[in-house]
């Protein structure tokens, strides 16, 4: 999965470099004033106290979840930055670690309980987005907004630059060419379908969450978290001493890099989590159902982020069509076949007829030993005989989006 965050701003800086699609610029919302100055906790508690005068308005509603969602993101950059987040070949594997932190001159000691608590900050603050937009039930609510505007404070130093903004950020990290300009033209016209989706997408990321904490990997950590963090609190402070300065690759990479592979044997500590995992994974596949009913009912054709095959949407040159909807919600259908048990995973193991349940898995988990799992034996709990998902239902999907399922999947959730 790709992260919500980054996903969705590397979209951003491609709109922004198409001036075909700007419109008239226009004075900046109530929701924009506190996006542009990066004062998400004042539109919180602005928007908060709308919502006691009027529980009812699903408008305000809207833009209080987005605000939280706002500061959740910068509250997670500005912890990774804290703590000296690495730019490197390691780091871009992992979807939270591909945020656009720049480097940090002094960094903190970071130690592995620091880096459960930036998970579980996080997960805190996707509950709240969830709990924000969970009673919204207007159909026509719509927010438009030019969230390339929008600026995180990334230091936390109370100042905002200009590589501070999204468009900035990503047309420095992704070379496309934007300016501040188009993105002051450019608005997304965020409706009710875009609601059921952001709220998938904080399932998604909260399920990520769950599994990571549900485990141990302390271990992990003391032996490369230097790979990741620039001080990293470890028994083993020598491998940040020894730390090559030109970034090179070199002998110690590569036993850091097959160190890290060998390491991904994680001791099971909090199973309940893997259970909420489960049915935050379930909750994901029933609201995207929720969601694309609300796009193909809709009639008009504004700015659309995620568009029915009658509308035009806002990312160039990016067709969606029947089909790939009727695709989706066909692997919406396998997917809950294989999350609740009733279909098996094939087995990679020859001559083996026996599927894995990924409800036991997730209901029923033990340690996890990524070595083990590669060889087969670490499956071996979870291995009985049943209906395997048909390899034929995949292969169509890769075909209806031309092969590029898992590009879609990440903005159609």
């Amino acid at each position: 999965m790709r992260v919500f965050v980054c996903s969705f701003l590397l979209v951003i800086s491609l709109l922004l470099s198409f001036t075909p699609l700007v419109k008239s610029a226009t004075p900046p919302s109530d929701i924009e004033q506190y996006l542009i100055n990066a004062q998400f906790q004042q539109g919180e508690e602005a928007f908060v106290a709308k919502l006691q005068e009027n529980a009812n308005d699903d408008q305000t509603r809207f833009k209080l979840g987005v605000v939280q969602l706002m500061g959740a993101t910068q509250r997670l950059t500005q912890s990774l930055y804290r703590y000296g987040l690495q730019q490197n070949f390691v780091t871009q594997f992992f979807p939270i670690l591909r945020l656009p932190v720049p480097t940090n001159p002094t960094p903190q000691p970071v130690t592995y309980q620091d880096t459960r608590k930036i998970l579980q900050d996080l997960l805190n603050d996707l509950t709240q987005v969830k709990d924000t937009l969970e009673p919204i039930k207007d159909n026509q609510v719509k927010l438009p907004l030019r969230i390339g505007l929008t600026r995180l404070d990334f230091n936390a130093d109370g100042k905002l630059a200009e590589d501070e903004s999204f468009w900035k950020t990503f047309s420095l990290l992704t070379g496309i060419p934007a300016t501040e300009k188009a993105a002051e033209n450019l608005a997304i016209a965020f409706d009710a379908g875009d609601v059921i989706w952001l709220k998938g997408y904080c399932n998604l990321l909260s399920a990520i969450a769950q599994v990571v904490l549900a485990y141990d990997e302390s271990k992990l950590f003391d032996s490369t978290a230097h790979l990741v963090f620039a001080q990293p609190k470890t028994a083993y402070p020598f491998l940040v001493e020894g730390r090559s300065a030109s970034g090179g690759f070199d002998f110690d990479i590569i036993a850091d890099i097959v160190t890290f592979v060998h390491l991904i044997n994680f001791p099971l500590t909090e199973p309940e989590r893997l259970t909420t995992a489960i049915q935050n994974f379930q909750t994901v596949t029933a609201l995207s159902r929720q969601s694309w009913k609300l796009i193909l009912a809709e009639t008009d054709n504004d700015r659309e982020w995620l568009p029915n095959p009658q509308q035009k949407g806002v990312i160039p040159n990016a067709v969606v069509t029947q089909p790939m909807i009727d695709g989706w919600l066909t692997f919406l259908d396998e997917a809950d076949t294989l999350l609740t048990g009733k279909k098996l995973i094939p087995f990679w193991r020859k001559r083996e007829v026996r599927g894995i349940n990924l409800n036991k898995v997730f209901t029923q988990p033990s340690n996890f030993d990524l070595v083990l799992w590669a060889q087969g034996t670490g499956a071996a709990t979870y291995l009985e005989l049943g209906r395997v998902t048909d390899k034929n239902t995949w292969l169509q999907l890769l075909e209806v989006f031309r092969g590029q399922f898992f590009q879609f999947a990440a903005w159609f959730n």
